[in-house]
C-alpha cells in the first residue's frame, strides 16, 4: 500500500471542545489567549534521567525550560503537527499584555511542576520554580501575536534568553523579533510541496517565507533553520532546500525527522517516520550542497545538526 492510500485511510477524532482537550493534554491555559506545557524532558531533567537535544546542542536547561505559547492560532495545518491542527481557533477580541504574558506564563509552570516535588530533588524542583529560559514555539504560530518583539523584550528583562520558533508566514514580525536564537521552519523546498506538506489557510503564504528568508539572511543575531523530514513527503530535493537556506544564512540547520505521535496519527502512517540513518543521510546530503558540516547528531531524537564550521556554540 501506498504513502498516499494509508494517507487516505487515516482518520482525525472529532475535536468538541478544544479547551478541554489542551487540559487533557497536559496544557496550562496562561491568561485569555496564551498556554504553557511541560515537555517530557523537563521532568527527566529535574529528576537527572537526562535532558533534549537542546542542551547539547546550546546549553539548555531542560528543568529550567518554559515552553510556551502567546497563542494557539495557526495558519498552517501542517500534516506533520502532532496538534489538533483541524480545530479552529479565533483572535481574541483583546490581546494580552507582555508583561501580562509573561506573569502568567511563569505562574502556569510553578503550577504545572509543582507535583514534582516529592519525587525531584529539592534543588532542582526549586531551579525548575525559576526559569531561565523561555521556548516560544509550543503550539500555534507565535508571530501572529503582535506585540511579540515586546514579549521577547519583556523575557529578557526578567533574565531569561529566548528562542522563537516561527514557520516564517508573517515577515513583518520576523523582521522586528530579536530574540537569543531564532528558528525558522521550512518544511518544503519548493511551493507545491508546501502546499502538500504543510496545508496554508491562505495563498500568500509561501511568498511571506521567501521574503522572512531574506529578512534572516539581513539579521546579526542567532539564527536556525529546521526541517522537519517526513518520509514519501517532503524528504526530497535537498539542493532546493539548500536553494532557499543560502537566502537566510543561518549559523545552523536542524535536521529532525517527522514523530509519529499525537493528532498526526490521524494524517500520516507510522512509516513517514523517518530512521536516524535517513535522518543524518539527507542532513549530509544538504551540508555538501550549502558547504556545513556535521555539528553533532542526537539519536534519540532524530536529529542533526550542522553548523558552518562544524562546531556549536552554547547559549550558556
Amino acid at each position: 500500500m501506498s504513502l498516499k492510500e494509508k494517507e487516505e485511510l487515516m482518520t482525525i477524532p472529532e475535536i468538541p471542545d478544544f479547551e478541554a482537550l489542551l487540559k487533557k493534554q497536559g496544557y496550562s491555559l496562561a491568561g485569555t489567549h496564551s498556554a504553557v506545557k511541560t515537555c517530557l524532558w523537563l521532568g527527566r531533567s529535574m529528576k537527572g534521567e537526562g535532558e533534549c537535544y537542546k542542551s547539547r546542542f546550546y546549553g539548555i536547561i531542560s528543568h529550567c525550560c518554559l515552553q510556551m505559547t502567546p497563542t494557539l492560532r495557526c495558519n498552517q495545518r501542517c500534516l506533520f503537527c502532532w496538534r489538533p491542527t483541524e480545530a479552529e481557533v479565533s483572535f481574541p477580541e483583546n490581546w494580552d499584555s507582555p508583561v501580562e504574558i509573561v506573569g502568567s506564563s511563569i505562574k502556569a509552570q510553578q503550577k504545572l511542576i509543582s507535583g514534582f516535588g516529592g519525587s525531584a530533588p529539592r534543588e532542582r524542583w526549586e531551579e525548575a520554580n525559576q526559569p531561565k529560559h523561555v521556548a516560544i514555539s509550543l503550539s500555534g504560530e507565535p508571530t501572529l501575536y503582535p506585540y511579540l518583539p515586546e514579549l521577547v523584550e519583556e523575557y529578557e528583562k526578567q533574565g531569561f534568553s529566548t528562542f522563537i520558533v516561527s514557520n516564517g508566514t508573517v515577515p513583518d514580525i520576523m523582521e522586528r523579533i530579536e530574540p537569543s536564537q531564532l528558528y525558522m521552519s521550512l518544511d518544503a523546498p519548493d511551493r507545491e510541496t508546501y502546499e502538500k506538506v504543510c496545508k496554508p489557510k491562505s495563498d500568500d503564504l509561501w511568498d511571506n517565507i521567501n521574503r522572512s528568508l531574506e529578512i534572516l539572511g539581513k539579521k546579526d543575531n542567532r539564527k536556525a533553520i529546521r526541517i522537519t523530514l517526513v518520509k514519501g513527503v517532503n524528504m526530497i530535493d535537498p539542493a532546493g532546500y539548500a536553494r532557499l537556506i543560502e537566502i537566510a544564512n543561518p549559523d545552523y540547520i536542524e535536521v529532525k525527522a517527522y514523530m509519529h505521535l499525537g493528532f498526526s496519527r490521524g494524517r500520516l502512517p507510522r512509516e513517514a517516520m523517518p530512521s536516524h540513518e535517513e535522518v543524518v543521510s539527507f542532513a549530509k546530503e544538504l551540508a555538501e550542497h550549502l558547504g556545513y558540516s556535521i555539528a553533532d547528531e542526537v539519536e534519540i531524537s532524530r536529529i542533526a545538526l550542522l553548523s558552518k564550521d562544524g562546531k556549536v556554540s552554547c547559549l550558556y
